[in-house]
């Protein structure tokens, strides 16, 4: 797999679950990508999508954070809010959440830093989510699908420009 090209793999659960992953293999120092991942109060800035991000409290490397996205879907204007719990695992760069609170049955996953064997950063989203009462999940899965690849790409631009200016 080539620089800045994402692979994606969806697999539907029992109960209108979805598992999501995708994966992008970046030029980038993996500390670099861990910073912007890690930016909570500025997530809103760069992620497409989410109308803000704001962390609530830290136990050690634990997080508390609450965000809200919107978007536009077949002519209707959607909006969730999650309150999450995120675990950093600065050793693996690994970075886990679980929703406590939201607009979701289920909302949890994790971001993945990685060097391939040619000494490339990959990063990894992998996302579980089960709509609420009324939410189409079948609906909206390419939508899913759509913004998490954004979203990669969003934190792969930021990435870069935080480098140029450093």
């Amino acid at each position: 797999m080539g620089f800045d090209a994402i692979q994606q793999e969806m697999e539907r659960l029992p109960q209108g679950c979805r598992r999501l992953a995708v994966q992008l293999r970046l030029n980038l120092a993996p500390e670099s990508i861990w910073d912007v991942l890690t930016d909570y109060n500025n997530l809103s800035q760069f992620i497409p999508n989410l109308l803000y991000s704001r962390q609530l409290w830290r136990r050690g490397s634990v997080v508390g954070l609450e965000q809200e996205g919107a978007q536009q879907f077949i002519g209707l204007r959607f909006r969730a809010k999650v309150e999450l719990e995120l675990t950093e695992h600065l050793e693996e760069k690994r970075l886990s959440f679980v929703m406590r609170k939201g607009d979701f049955r289920r909302f949890e996953g994790a971001w993945q830093l990685q060097i391939d064997r040619t000494g490339a950063t990959c990063l990894f989203y992998e996302l579980t989510v089960q709509g609420c009462i009324g939410m189409p999940i079948g609906l909206i899965e390419q939508r899913l699908r759509d913004d998490l690849a954004a979203n990669l790409c969003a934190v792969q631009r930021e990435a870069q420009r935080r480098v140029a200016q450093a």
